[in-house]
């Protein structure tokens, strides 16, 4: 196993120098399988090669008005501001490194695992792009719905040591965009999610993905978001507008250190009567921010 993943990074390397710019994912799992001398030879080809085909194909049967990439409701609106975020954050990877993003919320049934599952299309949709979609969520996991597909076997498996990376991974009809659910549910989630397996699974699989999207429980009433924040590259906030207490909300950003936070994403607000979800992905500068949160406990 410790030889396929030095290959995986020495392919990334390689093509990063031949592109003249910083590291990138290998372009295709093809890519990999096709080229035996990357690989150290023809055996450990094939070795990736039947780990790669265990990866789940399954049929998705996505929630179309929940999943607007895949031409659910207000299609047209709703996706593109899910690319107007996702531009943001290359341009966030332009100063820093961001691949690894946690997206949670302050509370429950704000819009994470919508924002996460939305987010992790559109980067898949991309002309050579892969993206792999987590749902480490382990108290109350949602994206399997959204998706219409199984949750086991799942991150869970992995964790507990049950499983490998490839056997809880799936694919569907959304091409490049690859999906690990939760997986079978546990007693105890808090010490699951530190056990320290997360960070392997991660440093297993990043090299064939140019974006891991992991969608984790609620940041206020839980420990498990700060937890997984740790082995990620930045964090997403989720707050629902004219919902979140503002006081709930500073609780939920004091559980990440200022530089792991890249944005906050406000969700359902209105524009012009419209009945989609809106989001904005808030990158002003720090002392913006504060004068805002002034003003808004003003009477």
């Amino acid at each position: 196993m410790s030889r396929i993943h030095e290959a995986l990074k020495k392919a990334e390397q390689e093509r990063a120098a031949q592109q003249g710019s910083g590291p990138q994912a290998v372009s295709s799992v093809a890519e990999l399988i096709e080229s035996p001398a990357i690989l150290g030879g023809p055996a450990t080809a094939g070795s990736l090669d039947a780990l790669l085909t265990r990866s789940a194909v399954r049929e998705w049967k996505p929630d179309a008005a929940m999943l607007f990439a895949n031409g659910g409701a207000e299609i047209a609106r709703g996706t593109e501001e899910f690319r107007t975020l996702r531009s943001r954050l290359y341009q966030a990877r332009e100063t820093m490194p961001l691949k690894k993003i946690l997206v949670t919320s302050a509370l429950p049934k704000e819009g994470k695992s919508f924002t996460a599952s939305n987010l992790a299309q559109v980067m898949a949709r991309q002309h050579g792009r892969r993206a792999l979609l987590i749902d480490a969520d382990l108290r109350a996991p949602r994206l399997h719905q959204m998706f219409g597909t199984s949750n086991e076997p799942g991150l869970a498996d992995f964790l507990q040591g049950k499983r490998d990376e490839f056997a809880i991974m799936q694919r569907g009809p959304i091409e490049n965009l690859f999906f690990i659910p939760c997986g079978t549910r546990v007693d105890d989630p808090a010490e699951l999610v530190g056990n320290g397996q997360l960070r392997v699974l991660l440093e297993r699989v990043e090299g064939l993905f140019d974006w891991i999207i992991i969608d984790s429980p609620p940041a206020a009433p839980v420990s498990d978001a700060s937890v997984l924040a740790k082995d990620c590259d930045g964090v997403l906030i989720v707050v629902r507008s004219n919902a979140t207490p503002f006081d709930i909300a500073r609780k939920a950003r004091e559980q990440f250190p200022e530089q792991n936070l890249v944005g906050v994403v406000l969700n359902g607000t209105q524009e012009h009567g419209a009945p989609y979800a809106r989001y904005y992905y808030d990158e002003r500068p720090k002392a913006a921010k504060q004068e805002d949160s002034k003003q808004a406990t003003r009477p």
